[in-house]
């Protein structure tokens, strides 16, 4: 892919790169987001935060909040899938912000970037609560993506906290064991709060998605909500064999 634009910045240096309509984001070496806007899904890892909003009816889908935005692939996709959905996303990195309106289309009139410390913004946010909550987290180590928060209660807790009734929370993971730890399997709260949860991964990547939801949905469900939207149908049947779920409780 070639580079077509980069900038180094207080010792962090970014790339966006390029192949065609395909755009990619990498900082310090750390592949953050990859968009085209002539497909609907990207065949790679932010599929897996972006499809489980199936487990919910398109009309409940109004209020998202993507916590650590990168460079906004994610809020691409929901963009596309509902047209009344209203997205927050807070990012740290005002170069990220910068990079996902000019590169990725998010200079959109139904999304709100914010430039923030996700942690501290959602302990002091006291507005309306959200039908989706995903949390992507991370930084860079040493060149390789780090969760900058462990799934302990607490963070759950508040994540969980600022749901709508029918809400869902979607974590991103990187190493199976910070999957584990999630407190969603130990806590007895969250426990009784999340009716059922999924487990996403690819082939591709050694990412797990922890899906929770409030209210069941089976996966032939999902499956079918998918299968409906035109424009998603060829795509997905074309990258089902990437996504792979699993029913891990409920």
């Amino acid at each position: 892919m070639a580079v077509i634009w980069q900038k180094t910045q207080r010792g962090t240096q970014y790339e966006v790169r390029a192949a065609g309509q395909t755009r990619r984001l990498y900082t310090n070496g750390v592949f953050h987001s990859q968009y085209n806007p002539n497909r609907q899904l990207t065949g790679n890892v932010w599929d897996l935060l972006s499809l489980p909003s199936f487990f919910l009816e398109a009309h409940q889908i109004r209020r998202v909040l993507v916590l650590g935005v990168g460079g906004g692939a994610v809020i691409r996709q929901l963009l596309n899938w509902y047209p009344r959905v209203e997205i927050v996303g807070v990012e740290l990195d005002s170069t990220h912000i910068s990079i996902s309106k000019r590169f990725f289309g998010l200079n959109h009139k139904r999304v709100c970037l914010i430039e923030a410390n996700a942690i501290s913004w959602l302990k002091s946010y006291r507005g309306v609560a959200f039908d989706i909550v995903i949390d992507d987290l991370f930084g860079d180590v040493n060149g390789e993506p780090e969760r900058v928060i462990t799934a302990n209660a607490d963070w759950v807790k508040e994540l969980a906290g600022n749901l709508s009734p029918h809400g869902m929370l979607v974590m991103n993971f990187t190493e199976s064991k910070d999957y584990r730890s999630n407190a969603v399997f130990h806590d007895k709260v969250l426990q009784k709060k999340f009716k059922m949860v999924y487990r996403f991964t690819t082939p591709l990547y050694e990412n797990n998605m922890a899906v929770m939801l409030q209210t069941p949905c089976k996966t032939n469900q999902w499956r079918k909500r998918i299968l409906a939207v035109p424009e998603l149908n060829s795509e997905y049947r074309l990258n089902q064999d990437k996504i792979k779920l699993r029913k891990i409780a409920g």
